[in-house]
């Protein structure tokens, strides 16, 4: 078996373990030891030859990351004020949210257990925990980058918890609650390449997922890379592994869980954006967004921000603060 052959295998079998029974890993795999072997690319590939329209909002007076405050403390579990939006949630006997299965360490399908899992998902869960006192009374739908927006403005969702970056943009659309985590946008490289940052890839390939500000980063840069869009960060990971593009680039959070999954990856060059993940709400809910945020003030101060990223990210810094536009 040639390098490129043992290299395919081993990371082949590893995406296998994480992405098990979801069915988002696309299945066409190079030929062992063929170099010259034609490999169809994933069912919704796109090389884009313009900036996506999810480029962030151009308007400099605003502030992204400012939510709107809590309205006081936390009322008890179950017992939530008449006529809100919590209260509607309480009688419907579960929270729907709106995640992912297929980013490491964030959101990802537990092939053992058949269970969503990671640090977006126990952030959800302390959510369905307030309302409910359950953080069981949850109800998971997996979305893309691409859907994470019209599934809150059709109310197929109560919230959505998806390293979802706030912009100017999204915020016309959508209400975010304050940062729960501050990420910043890298690349990911064969362990082989020269590539040294954003900067060195002018013209090479480098993949992002559909709808992502990650894309719209990508297709701004100066240096003038060639963005290609895919519908799940995974498949960006397989488009590497077959050489089928040069880079992958976006948060570093995501590109974190890539390179535990694939030996033959590293990350490279300074973070060159900056991306506050907030939850997102339809943009009506107003009283659950600052629910939300009263949560969070909670999660920051009494040390359980800190246990999650530490069960799933490692040593914690300090939580993001908290700023408010009200």
């Amino acid at each position: 078996m040639t390098a490129r052959g043992v290299r395919w295998a081993v990371t082949a079998a590893v995406l296998a373990v994480v992405a098990a029974g979801c069915g988002a890993v696309p299945s066409a795999a190079p030929e062992i030891g063929g170099r010259s072997a034609v490999v169809p690319a994933p069912a919704g590939v796109v090389e884009l030859t313009a900036p996506p329209s999810t480029a962030p909002g151009a308007d400099a007076s605003c502030d992204a990351t400012a939510s709107f405050r809590p309205d006081g403390p936390l009322p008890e579990p179950g017992r939530m004020p008449a006529g809100t939006t919590m209260a509607r949630i309480r009688d419907k006997g579960r929270l729907v949210v709106g995640v992912d299965q297929n980013t490491y360490l964030m959101g990802f399908r537990n092939p053992f257990s058949g269970e969503l899992e990671g640090f977006d998902v126990d952030m959800a869960r302390e959510v369905a925990r307030a309302i409910f006192g359950d953080p069981t009374r949850v109800q998971f739908k997996v979305l893309t980058s691409e859907e994470r927006m019209p599934a809150l403005e059709q109310g197929q969702v109560d919230v959505v918890v998806r390293t979802m970056t706030m912009n100017c943009e999204r915020w016309q659309r959508v209400s975010f609650s304050t940062v729960y985590y501050q990420a910043g946008q890298r690349v990911l490289v064969p362990s082989s390449s020269d590539v040294t940052g954003i900067d060195a890839l002018a013209g090479r390939k480098v993949c992002a997922t559909k709808g992502s500000s990650s894309l719209a980063n990508v297709a701004n840069a100066p240096g003038k890379p060639i963005p290609v869009a895919v519908p799940n960060w995974t498949d960006c990971l397989v488009l590497l592994q077959q050489g089928q593009v040069d880079a992958i680039s976006t948060d570093n959070t995501i590109l974190a869980g890539f390179a535990a999954q694939d030996p033959y990856t590293k990350v490279v060059g300074a973070v060159f954006t900056a991306e506050p993940y907030g939850m997102a709400f339809p943009k009506q809910d107003q009283d659950f967004v600052r629910f939300a945020n009263a949560l969070l003030e909670r999660l920051r101060a009494d040390g359980t921000w800190a246990a999650l990223h530490r069960r799933w990210l490692g040593d914690p810094p300090p939580p993001p603060v908290a700023t408010y536009r009200d």
